[in-house]
């Protein structure tokens, strides 16, 4: 079989109807909700009634079969704007959680109620960070107790960093069931619309991605019916009596969410950092100094090659993920970790220089690469920081315990 990296004809399809509705919809409405620093409701209607905000659209992407549906389509979604796209993209990271995990019950089930219609569009949120346990999932201290008496879990802890948290209508919540095992003693809960005890804490105002509701829950002595733990009570307590056997088991249910959805980190980070290079590129072709383009300085123009070259570098690792993915083929040196930390520090690096590009112009609100800017660094944070990324692939790549 011949090697090819030629988009399919049904992926270009998909590429650019993504495109033409970031470019008409999403950017001009981007620097509107990033000052207002709320979740742009209009925006995921318009998304919804079109298809592109719904549960058929995110399943059509995963399942396309060269595994580059889903990258694609993000890299175009972020190239629009990176705060209105986590809007529509933020209900992801929860579905994917319950498509895992979950039971075909627990997916038909609830599914549909993360995403809505397209007269109601709805989210979900995935609750796994906490004030004391951003980076290292193994010191959650939510704690879930089973009550045997009346077949209901029993939640109580708070959450933090949550996209959606409190706004949405489902959450997915990451608690320890056996704190003694760490993380391998985790599980995750439904938690459906309207559950006693649960909250929003404080919402966050941020550097960046503003329209994106990011906040606290909190969980006062929730209770929920037994069969709300994600993929059902048999399956997890048959895991962990494995764990206590010494026997392997599928680990860290947070970490299994974040390492299918890391390549798709690393295509939101890369359509900001398109953005920012295309802007910079037009900018340099246009604006004059000393009588020339300014494109036509060495010290202008090796910056671009070097944007370019990063942004392209990054894609093919993103696309590469991707491709592992859906043939399921492990990620045997992290290949997911890989996509995210490059794509994600090439964002930070290629709108950083769209502002030197820019010089003063670049510095103010009047010039979008000042949002790109601000919106970029989250990407190097959340769903593992760079560092975490490293720490990961490292473990891969040398077999050891690294700390």
């Amino acid at each position: 079989m011949s090697f090819s990296l030629e988009l399919s004809a049904d992926v270009v399809q998909v590429r650019d109807w993504v495109h033409e509705f970031a470019a008409d919809v999403i950017r001009p409405a981007a620097e509107e909700w990033d000052e207002r620093e709320e979740t742009p409701w209009p925006i995921l209607q318009e998304a919804a009634k079109v298809g592109l905000y719904s549960m058929e659209f995110f399943a059509a992407q995963t399942a396309e079969e060269t595994g580059l549906g889903m990258p694609v389509a993000v890299e175009e979604l972020f190239w629009g704007d990176a705060g209105i796209s986590m809007s529509i993209m933020g209900t992801g990271l929860a579905a994917a959680s319950l498509a895992a995990n979950g039971t075909m019950e627990q997916l038909g089930e609830w599914l549909p109620q993360m995403y809505g219609d397209i007269n109601e569009p709805k989210l979900a949120a995935f609750c796994s960070s906490e004030p004391g346990a951003g980076s290292d999932v193994s010191s959650i201290i939510t704690r879930a107790r089973y009550d045997e008496a009346t077949d209901e879990w029993v939640l109580g802890g708070t959450k933090t960093w949550a996209s959606n948290g409190g706004i949405a209508n489902v959450h997915i919540v990451v608690a320890s069931v056996y704190p003694e095992l760490g993380s391998r003693g985790q599980a995750s809960f439904i938690i459906p619309p309207g559950t006693k005890g649960f909250s929003q804490g404080q919402k966050f105002k941020k550097h960046g991605i503003r329209a994106s509701h990011t906040a606290e829950v909190v969980l006062d002595d929730v209770r929920l019916p037994g069969r709300l733990i994600v993929g059902g009570r048999e399956k997890f307590e048959e895991r962990i009596a494995r764990t206590r056997e010494g026997k392997s088991s599928a680990g860290q249910v947070a970490m299994k969410t974040f390492e299918r959805t890391r390549p798709t980190v690393g295509a939101m980070a890369l359509g900001v950092s398109r953005a920012a290079y295309e802007y910079a590129l037009g900018y340099a072709q246009e604006r004059e100094q000393f009588g020339r383009k300014i494109g036509d300085f060495q010290a202008v123009a090796f910056k671009l090659a070097d944007m370019k070259a990063r942004v392209d570098a990054a894609r093919l690792l993103v696309w590469r993920a991707g491709w592992m993915a859906r043939n399921n083929m492990p990620f045997e040196n992290a290949e997911g970790s890989m996509a995210k930390l490059v794509a994600s520090e090439t964002a930070v690096y290629v709108t950083d220089e769209a502002i030197q590009i820019l010089g003063g112009n670049g510095y103010t609100r009047d010039y979008p690469v000042e949002r790109w800017h601000r919106d970029a660094k989250i990407f190097t944070i959340f769903e593992g920081t760079s560092e975490i990324q490293r720490l990961v692939m490292s473990r891969a790549i040398t077999g050891l315990p690294l700390k």
